[in-house]
């Protein structure tokens, strides 16, 4: 970030919280760069970006003030819209980032990535049969050798799907979207872990689908409550996250694996399995995928969780049919995505870059697991599901907290937490419950925070 920019956004923030008041005058342009540290003309370009986007006040001869502007008038939402926002609100701080002590995001910090390099390969990338970049919309099926090499990758995870069965799409969000626009209509009913993947949920509702959660136990979703719901409300589809579960980290097991996909075929129902730490798992874990061959399992994956966020790639395999239905739905929503990304991602694969990214990764997952759960355990939160190679943990606090003030105090501290409400589909237990980057888990502004909270329970 520019230094520009990162005045305006100070000054941003500071309007934004309260601590600069409509109609405040700000420093002068000479007094604003000493106390920054700048030039003048870096001063007076912040100023001119802030009075562009209607936070300042130009006024002749007297200065710059925060605006005094009311503030646009905010139409109602539809229900069904404000109720999937809602579902999304955690969403909200994992991108704009307010928070300093960020336990409950859901991604790795950038230092993790640091050493990618992403920026010195990007002028690698080239075209097949050309020396600059094709400035068209692209194959919508997504940059061909980059589908070869995803179709070795998932063979290595034994699930046989060829490029032609392989969509590519911007990110893992985007697959479960338009799998969502194409199996399901408003009224349909779909099956998700709870707890589970947050966005997900409030992409059904905004899609106007019932939402019903599967209790996801340590070893996989609970088959008892899978048959039942299954049996009571005749859905269409089951979207699940076999391996390091998000939000519990844990992973299926074959036997629940297997049993499940009994189950779904006994009824019909169609199962979505989103697997975003795969690249950092065993080749060899249970996968849904690789026990069904892609007859009933619709297998999505990501480049997100495990090189960069800003890179948004993902990727469909499916059923022949189904797979040539999700290109022709992305044409009409998206026409395509972007070849130069796809490219870069190839070129990270074929140099090598990105299985040397890899093996570092492994290893800081696991001594940060390893730090988290013993730092976890002495504060006393308890884990549940041990982690099984993802970046979450799900920690359970002692009895006589509240969920609410939990983390309305933290915010107060700068801390973010994900609390586990946001996580379910409906009535959670009356224990609280967090899901806990890893990354974050030991920093001693978090523990020390819980250690004051569990050891006032009682008072």
């Amino acid at each position: 970030m520019s230094r520009t920019a990162d005045i305006v956004d100070r000054i941003t923030s500071q309007i934004e919280r309260g601590l600069l008041k409509p109609g405040d005058r700000l420093h002068s342009v000479r007094a604003g760069a000493q106390e920054h540290g700048v030039s003048k003309n870096t001063m007076s370009e912040v100023y001119d970006r802030l009075v562009a986007m209607g936070r300042v006040e130009a006024k002749q001869g007297s200065g710059y003030y925060v605006a005094r502007a009311a503030k646009p008038r905010v139409e109602p939402r539809p229900p069904h819209l404000a109720e999937a926002v809602d579902h999304v609100s955690l969403l909200r701080e994992q991108l704009e980032r307010h928070y300093s002590v960020r336990v409950g995001d859901g991604r790795p910090p950038p230092s993790w990535l640091e050493r990618l390099e992403v920026g010195a390969h990007a002028r690698l990338v080239r075209p097949v049969g050309g020396s600059d970049l094709d400035h068209g919309y692209g194959n919508p099926w997504g940059y061909a050798p980059l589908r070869e090499r995803i179709a070795l990758m998932l063979a290595d995870r034994s699930i046989t799907a060829p490029p032609e069965r392989i969509l590519l799409t911007q990110g893992a969000n985007h697959a479960l979207d338009l799998v969502c626009r194409q199996l399901l209509e408003p009224g349909d009913t779909a099956l998700v872990d709870t707890p589970g993947y947050y966005p997900l949920f409030g992409k059904l509702k905004l899609a106007r689908v019932t939402v019903a959660g599967v209790r996801r136990r340590a070893d996989g979703p609970d088959l008892e409550d899978f048959a039942a719901k299954i049996a009571a409300l005749k859905p269409k589809v089951f979207f699940t996250q076999s391996l390091a579960h998000n939000p519990t980290g844990g992973s299926i097991s074959i036997a629940v694996a297997h049993r499940l996909l009994q189950i779904a075929a006994q009824h019909g129902v169609l199962i979505v399995e989103d697997d975003p730490f795969a690249d950092v798992l065993p080749a060899s874990a249970p996968r849904l995928a690789a026990l069904d061959q892609l007859e009933r399992v619709i297998y999505i994956g990501t480049f997100s969780k495990t090189l960069s966020a800003s890179l948004r790639v993902g990727y469909i395999a499916a059923a022949p049919a189904l797979a040539q239905s999700l290109c022709d739905l992305k044409m009409l929503t998206v026409v395509s995505t972007s070849d130069y990304v796809e490219r870069l991602i190839f070129t990270l694969i074929a140099g090598g870059q990105y299985l040397r990214h890899l093996r570092r990764l492994r290893a800081r997952i696991e001594t940060a697991g390893a730090q988290a759960l013993a730092a976890l355990e002495r504060v006393g939160i308890a884990v549940p599901a041990a982690p099984a190679g993802g970046y979450y943990i799900w920690g359970t606090l002692p009895a006589g907290l509240d969920e609410a003030e939990l983390v309305r105090a933290a915010a107060d501290r700068g801390i973010f937490l994900a609390p586990g409400s946001v996580f379910s589909t409906g009535k959670i237990a009356d224990a609280v419950s967090l899901r806990i980057n890893i990354a974050y888990a030991s920093d001693p502004r978090f523990l020390d925070f819980i250690a004051e909270q569990v050891a006032g329970i009682g008072r």
